[in-house]
């Protein structure tokens, strides 16, 4: 995820999540598919994921909540002068 707010102000939000859990939430099936081979290319299946290498704020969704996730970005952001406290 990335915030691009104004000319060279940018934010990199890494949400990590392990590939099981992935998985488990894809209401899609997509996970399924790209291991059936129907989908090709899939990142974590196929193709290697590479996490960022310094983002600015890192989630982890396996343990944080939505709320949770929303709060810490919303104060990353006051941190750092682009929202109100």
């Amino acid at each position: 995820m990335r915030f691009l707010f104004t000319r060279n102000q940018f934010i990199e939000i890494y949400v990590n999540c392990p590939l099981e859990i992935c998985e488990s939430r894809d209401k899609k099936g997509n996970y399924v598919r790209a291991r059936a081979g129907i989908i090709q290319e899939y990142t974590g299946i196929s193709v290697p994921f590479e996490p960022p290498r310094n983002p600015d704020v890192i989630i982890d969704s396996a343990k944080e909540t939505q709320a949770e996730a929303v709060e810490r970005i919303l104060e990353h952001l006051a941190l750092k002068g682009i929202l109100s406290p």
